[in-house]
């Protein structure tokens, strides 16, 4: 069997997907007769509309979602959900051909079931797609409509024929891949994560376009399954966002796992002949082709704004960079508000979720909550994982905010190295001749996790000299936070006290 990877791609009608489109989109769904008034009307089933959804009704209002396409969106339908079973999966690949390394034997012939690991993607997606289908959403009291939306005015919409109106309205369609315009690419066909994890056969050699997190994630679990890959990425590294050192210790194990890194280079056209893709590369005055069987694609997310007639309902936005909004999450229009990926600069699952909160309080309970009070960590799910929090230093220095880093390599953290997992840091920011935390990242296995402490700490008010009195489980990876706070620590003694202690202790 053979598999065009492009648009057309369509996903595998199983037991699973069966179920999971009973859950998120029921094929026989009849919308509920509208309400005289909601008191929030919420467009987007994603995680932020899901979430303000649930926080709404549990307060008593009256609310009604609309979804166009599939409950929750792209976390859970084509990003976060199916991204990491996929990356699970290559992970245990990877550690079977790199027993040794664990005092273990290679097992003698390895071979990729990729279909299995695909119908794991659809199985595990089927089972969590129940826990906000659209039938548990009617029963809680939510009133579930599904089609396309297009506003009529500053308290109105439209669905299926029918008019809502509203004393206030969430707007949280989220965002869509940005495809480069690409001379052939559309000819040619592409994949993007809306499709992805629709395949059933692995292609054998793959051309990822960019290197930001989900290009990186993807490129890494698709090389570890089988697939030559291929990253091109315009910029000197990857993750331009991330301090180097970061992005320099994945660039080193991109190479171990057999990845070919094009940096400053830009993919000028895409040709098909002979039923392979040529793909063409320029890196500065060099030319090159590529050949490949499949074009991962989608550089960033577009925010989803087209179609909803924004202008009828007074609602000022631009197509690149979404719904414009206040530090309260309000529009232009104050009877409405936008949450998640349609208007956040940080397209994250759980800011979607943070700032749906900050809807729900604004709106409905007249707060007064800000989003720039928000500490938001984020995680970049590679292995080894690159995870942050707060301040860079480069941002600190544009603030004139002075800056003292401790650093702890993972290879001085004992369950890191018990683990053979010694690749990676722990580096903590603080304000210079204070122990306040200004942002920290954390390159390790289980980065994600770890960065969990060091937000927790900077919401509380906690300093790095607290942090230092906390006891750690031994032996854990996240010992490594312990230790640097210990090294702050170490400097807050001055050099005339640390002297007479030294002659103290020599008695």
């Amino acid at each position: 069997m053979t598999q065009d990877y492009d648009g057309s791609i369509t996903t595998p009608q199983d037991a699973y997907e069966r179920q999971r489109l009973a859950s998120v989109h029921p094929p026989r769904w009849v919308n509920p007769h509208a309400a005289e008034r909601y008191h929030l009307v919420i467009v987007g089933a994603g995680p932020a509309g899901l979430g303000a959804a649930k926080t709404a009704v549990a307060l008593g209002a009256r609310v009604a979602l609309i979804e166009c396409r599939l409950i929750g969106g792209d976390c859970l339908n084509n990003g976060c959900v199916p991204s990491k079973v996929i990356i699970r999966t290559a992970q245990l690949y990877a550690e079977m051909r790199d027993a040794r390394h664990y005092g273990a034997q290679v097992p003698s012939d390895i071979q990729v079931d990729f279909a299995a690991a695909m119908e794991r993607v659809r199985r595990i997606r089927s089972h969590l797609s129940g826990g906000d289908s659209a039938a548990r959403l009617s029963a809680i009291g939510v009133d579930m409509f599904f089609g396309e939306v297009r506003f009529t005015g500053a308290d109105s919409l439209t669905v299926d024929g029918q008019t809502l109106r509203f004393r206030k309205a969430l707007i949280a369609t989220g965002a869509a891949p940005n495809i480069p315009l690409i001379p052939g690419l559309a000819q040619a066909g592409y994949l993007t994560n809306e499709n992805v994890f629709d395949l059933t056969e692995l292609p054998r050699r793959l051309l990822v376009i960019g290197g930001g997190p989900l290009g990186c994630e993807l490129a890494q679990a698709f090389s570890r399954l089988g697939a030559q890959t291929t990253i091109v990425q315009d910029m000197p590294l990857f993750l331009g966002n991330e301090e180097r050192d970061a992005a320099q210790l994945l660039s080193d194990a991109f190479a171990r796992d057999g990845i070919e890194v094009r940096l400053n280079t830009q993919v000028v056209a895409v040709r098909v002949e002979g039923g392979q893709k040529l793909v063409d590369l320029v890196s500065d005055d060099y030319r090159s082709t590529v050949a490949v069987d499949a074009i991962l694609a989608g550089i960033g997310l577009s925010p989803n704004v087209q179609g909803l007639n924004l202008e009828a309902a007074g609602v000022d936005y631009d197509a690149s960079e979404g719904i414009r909004v206040d530090d309260f999450l309000r529009t232009s229009n104050p009877l409405i508000y936008a949450a998640g990926d349609v208007c956040l600069e940080h397209k994250y699952t759980h800011t979607a979720l943070a700032s749906a909160r900050i809807v729900v309080q604004n709106a409905l309970l007249r707060g007064r909550e800000r989003m720039s009070r928000l500490v938001i960590p984020w995680c970049t799910y590679t292995d080894p994982e690159i995870a942050h929090v707060g301040l860079y230093v480069r941002e600190a220095n544009r603030r004139d905010i002075p800056v003292k880093t401790f650093t702890i390599p993972m290879h001085q953290v004992d369950r890191a190295v018990t683990d053979s997992e010694e690749e990676g840091f722990v580096k903590i920011h603080v304000r210079e001749r204070t122990d306040q935390i200004l942002g920290a990242t954390i390159v390790a296995r289980h980065a994600g996790d770890m960065i969990n402490e060091i937000t927790l700490a900077m919401v509380a008010g906690v300093g790095l000299r607290t942090l230092a009195l906390v006891i750690h489980a031994y032996p854990t990876q996240a010992e490594a936070i312990r230790k640097a706070a210990d090294a702050y620590n170490r400097t807050r003694l001055p050099p005339r006290v640390r002297s007479r202690l030294a002659r103290w202790m020599e008695r």
